[in-house]
């Protein structure tokens, strides 16, 4: 796992497939996703690294439920003793109790998504006992006040978090960076294309600095700008 600064308070955790965010406090960390299955010695790892305490994370906020975002909350929960939450209609996913929806692939996404599976453990992962249930416009005391944001389309409960004191913008899968050449793109493997720009859209509306995603480089300046400039080439299609 790659660990690298983006901020004074902020670090992105890179994993195999996917990423992370750790958003620090003066005495408190915040997981922003939590890698797949196998997370917890690495993450936990980076964490002293960095001089503090894998008890000093509070909280573990799932972008949504998908493995290389949650599969490693609840080992990482049960490690630190921190609260996981999600969004309402994530929540019963992420514990375990209802299948999640499979995503409506565009035919140039199934290569794409048969790569990614091979570098995800295929044993499952640990469920974590209790998943706080969040919703849009929610405020989350991080980083002088986090904003949680609904974003469906990537699956119908996926949200970002919205740091206005700071300028970061947290935006799960809903968003992503081009592996090629790091362009702003709508996020893949969607459960309904059209919400999912809609929500691009609506990102992109909101004031930041840097945008920080959950597949490729954050975008580290003027960052709404580029995800407005993005969001503008994505239609609706008519039945939308």
């Amino acid at each position: 796992m790659d660990v690298i600064e983006l901020l004074p308070r902020l670090h992105l955790l890179r994993f195999a497939v996917g990423q992370a965010y750790l958003w620090c406090d003066d005495t408190e960390l915040t997981l922003i996703d939590a890698g797949p299955a196998g997370s917890g010695t690495p993450v936990r790892e980076a964490i002293a690294a960095l001089g503090r305490q894998p008890e000093d994370v509070r909280r573990i906020v799932l972008t949504h439920f998908h493995e290389d975002h949650a599969g490693g909350a609840g080992e990482l929960a049960a490690s630190t003793g921190a609260e996981v939450l999600a969004h309402t209609l994530e929540a019963p996913v992420v514990r375990g109790e209802v299948p999640g929806p499979a995503p409506v692939f565009e035919d140039w996404e199934r290569p794409l998504h048969a790569e990614a599976v091979k570098h995800l453990p295929q044993d499952g992962f640990e469920r974590p006992a209790k998943v706080t249930e969040l919703n849009d416009g929610d405020v989350l005391d991080v980083g002088g006040g986090a904003r949680v944001v609904h974003a469906p389309g990537h699956t119908h409960g996926s949200i970002a978090l919205h740091l206005p004191h700071h300028g970061v913008l947290f935006t799960g899968d809903a968003i992503a960076a081009s592996p090629l050449d790091g362009s702003v793109m709508l996020g893949v493997f969607n459960v309904d294309r059209d919400r999912a720009v809609r929500s691009f859209r609506r990102l992109a509306a909101l004031d930041a600095e840097m945008a920080c995603f959950g597949h490729g480089d954050p975008v580290t300046g003027q960052a709404s700008a580029a995800l407005r400039r993005s969001a503008d080439t994505y239609a609706v299609s008519d039945r939308g």
